[in-house]
């Protein structure tokens, strides 16, 4: 399971496709896979379960007492300070942020790729991981922090990673070292908490210095959060630092991973991200994206759902702990039952997705045969569904709308797909270097192009061969 834990669940799966039961070092573990049980788990007995108490326990390492770790009437304060933060409303009012972050990490990125084609007369080859990396680490600290002096974020990137891939390592551990232990892992990750401790401390402290709750940043949201239940009781000083923390970490590692498997796909699939160039230039016509004309991308929303069903960020959901006797379709799942949720696999179950393992950006345009509740479920659902889903997609849309306006995409002549790294995040195993062009100035499309775009029945796209 450590060496290869997608692979163990994908062949449990095809063994026992609804539900399967094993047992590890002990513990007894129900994998559910049918999207209703699914929803039957996560959504009708979601009271009856709490996070698994050895992943949380890592979690709360890097991330403290936050949204993401905590339980029961803990859990549900938080919970409810923070929604009214991340509403598709409120989402929208971090749209600017978001759009001056991505056009100003583009348009460097366009200088570079223009003064080497003028130097040299060809494309430019970019490690596509570490470009969405800098963009949404960017995006992530004018959001949160409205300003920022961070002028080098590569050892903020580094510093996620560390910590990912060391957490990760944990979960198949019984127990984790203390962290003032001389250990290499446990000294590396120790330098990158420290890492990002100094960042979150030093902007709160700048924050509160200044005295300023005017601002439309993330981290003026918190300061500002009240619980509806008792509205003069505010986030303490540490809970404060580990909500931003939280947020700092999912907001950048998880949108980069997103990103990143979908530049591949837009370049290995280049006749879906032609017909999306055609649809940006059309609605845009040059302009910054907005939530409002995001809304009018079809193609481009749908490119973006089908890469996360093929590589869902979050690969695995946090599993669960039943805390009484529940029931799973006929089954009974005793108290202290762990329950283990997959979304890698879930979503690429053929009963639900035709040709399963292949690019069909079609799947989710608005015409489409809908698909069935829990088979696509990137962000967890219930109760405990991320409550930055909004803003992951608000910010990968812009980001890859800005990407199609600026350059076309092209995968390496003869350069294998890459198999998938599982640590916290799903990122590819190796670098994914794509080659870019700049494009020139986006004109309007034809009367034809618009006609295709209005009406995307008219010649559906299927594409095939993802890996």
């Amino acid at each position: 399971m450590r060496q290869d834990y997608l692979g163990f669940v994908t062949q449990l799966q095809r063994q026992h496709p609804d539900i399967a039961h094993v047992h590890v070092l002990g513990e007894r573990v129900t994998h559910v896979f049918h999207p209703d049980y699914v929803r039957e788990v996560l959504v009708d007995q979601s009271d009856a379960l709490i996070r698994w108490e050895r992943a949380t326990e890592v979690f709360s390492v890097s991330m403290g007492q936050s949204v993401l770790v905590t339980e029961g009437a803990q859990w549900q304060r938080q919970r409810r300070m923070l929604q009214p933060g991340f509403t598709p409303k409120r989402v929208a009012g971090y749209a600017g942020l978001m759009a001056t972050a991505t056009r100003t990490a583009l348009d460097a990125l366009a200088g570079q790729v223009q003064a080497q084609g003028q130097a040299q007369g060809q494309t430019h080859s970019a490690d596509v991981e570490a470009l969405m990396t800098r963009v949404t680490l960017d995006v992530i600290l004018r959001t949160l922090f409205g300003q920022h002096q961070v002028q080098d974020a590569r050892p903020l990137a580094q510093a996620i990673q560390t910590l990912s891939h060391y957490g990760y390592t944990q979960f198949f551990m019984p127990f984790s070292w203390p962290m003032w232990m001389p250990l290499p892992a446990v000294r590396r990750a120790r330098a990158a908490l420290r890492t990002l401790n100094t960042l979150i401390g030093q902007h709160i402290g700048l924050a509160q210095a200044r005295g300023d709750d005017g601002g439309g940043d993330l981290l003026t949201m918190l300061r500002l959060a009240r619980d509806p239940e008792q509205a003069t009781q505010g986030l303490s000083a540490q809970e404060l630092h580990d909500q931003t923390m939280v947020m700092f970490q999912a907001g950048h590692e998880t949108s980069a991973t997103a990103l990143t498997w979908w530049c591949g796909l837009m370049a290995r699939h280049p006749e879906v991200a032609r017909r999306i160039r055609h649809e940006v230039d059309t609605v845009l016509q040059g302009q910054d994206p907005t939530p409002a004309t995001l809304a009018h991308l079809p193609w481009l929303q749908a490119s973006i759902k089908e890469s996360l069903r093929l590589y869902p960020p979050a690969a695995i959901l946090m599993t669960r702990r039943a805390c009484k006797d529940i029931r799973v379709g006929p089954w009974r799942l005793p108290k202290g039952q762990l329950i283990a949720l997959t979304p890698y696999v879930i979503q690429r179950d053929a009963r639900w997705f035709d040709h399963p393992d292949d690019f069909r950006p079609e799947r989710f345009l608005p015409d489409a045969p809908e698909v069935p509740r829990g088979a696509w479920a990137p962000f967890g659902t219930g109760p405990r569904v991320c409550i930055g889903q909004h803003f992951a997609m608000l910010e990968i849309g812009l980001i890859a709308a800005m990407l199609m306006q600026r350059f076309h995409l092209h995968w390496p002549q003869g350069a294998a797909w890459p198999a998938v790294d599982l640590a916290v995040s799903l990122r590819p195993a190796k670098a994914m270097v794509l080659n870019l062009k700049l494009r020139a100035r986006p004109s309007l499309a034809s009367p034809q192009d618009r006609q295709q775009i209005a009406d995307p029945t008219a010649s559906k796209t299927s594409t095939s061969g993802t890996s």
